[in-house]
C-alpha cells in the first residue's frame, strides 16, 4: 500500500536540480496536519513549484541558452509546465470527488521531466 500525500510533501523533477515541495489548498476539504492532495492538485505554480534550475533540452530557454553558448548545456531556471493529472492516483479512496494522489503517483512536464513524490508529508495514512 502506498502512503496518502498531503501539502508540504517533498517532490523532485528528473531534470530538476532541486527538490520542491507541494503545496495543496484546502478547498479539498480533508485535512490531516495539511491538506491532503488528489490528482488534480497538478496546477504549475499553484501546487506544482519550481524546482531549481531546469536541465531539459525541450524547455525553450533551456535549449536557446545551450544554443547561445555553443552546445554547452546551459541550465535555466525551472517553470514548471504540466497540463494532465498525477498518475494513476488511488482507484478506491475519492478526495473532494476525485482519486487520492499517493506516493507512488507521477506527474509528467510538458519538457519532458518526470515529477515523483519523495516524502509524501505524512507517515500514518496508506491509501491503495
Amino acid at each position: 500500500m502506498g502512503m496518502c500525500v498531503c501539502g508540504g510533501a517533498m517532490m523532485s523533477c528528473s531534470f530538476g536540480v532541486a527538490p520542491s515541495t507541494l503545496m495543496v489548498l484546502p478547498n479539498n476539504k480533508v485535512l490531516t496536519s495539511m491538506p491532503i492532495a488528489n490528482i488534480m492538485d497538478n496546477k504549475p505554480m499553484v501546487n506544482i513549484m519550481p524546482f531549481g534550475m531546469c536541465q531539459s533540452l525541450a524547455n525553450p530557454t533551456v535549449a536557446a541558452a545551450t544554443s547561445a553558448a555553443l552546445g554547452v548545456l546551459t541550465p535555466m531556471p525551472c517553470i514548471p509546465n504540466t497540463t494532465a493529472p498525477w498518475a494513476p492516483g488511488s482507484p478506491t479512496v475519492l478526495i473532494a470527488n476525485m482519486p487520492a494522489l499517493n506516493n507512488s503517483s507521477k506527474l509528467m512536464c510538458m519538457w519532458a521531466g518526470v515529477i515523483q513524490i519523495t516524502n509524501p508529508g505524512q507517515t500514518t495514512i496508506q491509501v491503495p
